[in-house]
């Protein structure tokens, strides 16, 4: 996978400063009762809105939602013609410790690759915790390398495409 790492959200784009930072609140806003594992996400989209959204779970799982699904949908639902230029996603935890950010679930790469996919163009995606360093991803495609995809789908194939 390529990445890179800085130590601080003070050495972006003052436009993914501000995502990081939104990210970081909806944290506040997750319904993690049984994990106690809070997670936040905010997407940046071309016409520069931002759709925010936090993990909620249910005890009925696997019913809940990822914060990355809900903010991905949640665009995608109101904004349908706006491609995603970039999504930030932050966890805190008060039983995981770690100052590592967190990298967003299978189910969630899976969403963000066709999302990039469908859209043609890049999603940069922001990976932090409360505070501290945040790793830089340049597109969704570099956390799913191995990738199955809707065109495997189309031409019968069993296995999966290698994005570059």
């Amino acid at each position: 996978m390529h990445y890179r790492e800085i130590d601080d959200i003070s050495l972006l784009p003052a436009n993914e400063q501000q995502l990081v930072v939104h990210a970081r609140e909806m944290c506040d806003q997750a319904y993690a009762p049984y994990s106690d594992f809070y997670v936040g996400s905010a997407i940046l989209l071309d016409n520069g809105t931002v759709v925010k959204g936090s993990n909620q779970e249910n005890a009925a799982y696997p019913s809940g939602l990822c914060a990355e699904r809900v903010a991905a949908f949640a665009a995608s639902s109101n904004y349908p013609e706006t491609g995603i230029k970039a999504i930030a996603i932050s966890a805190r935890s008060n039983q995981v410790g770690g100052d590592r950010p967190i990298s967003p679930c299978g189910a969630c790469r899976q969403v963000l690759l066709e999302y990039e996919l469908s859209q043609g163009n890049p999603i940069k995606i922001l990976l932090s915790k409360e505070k501290g360093a945040v790793i830089i991803i340049e597109k969704a495609a570099d956390l799913l390398p191995l990738s199955f995809s809707g065109s495997d789908i189309k031409k019968g194939c069993a296995g999966g495409e290698l994005n570059k």
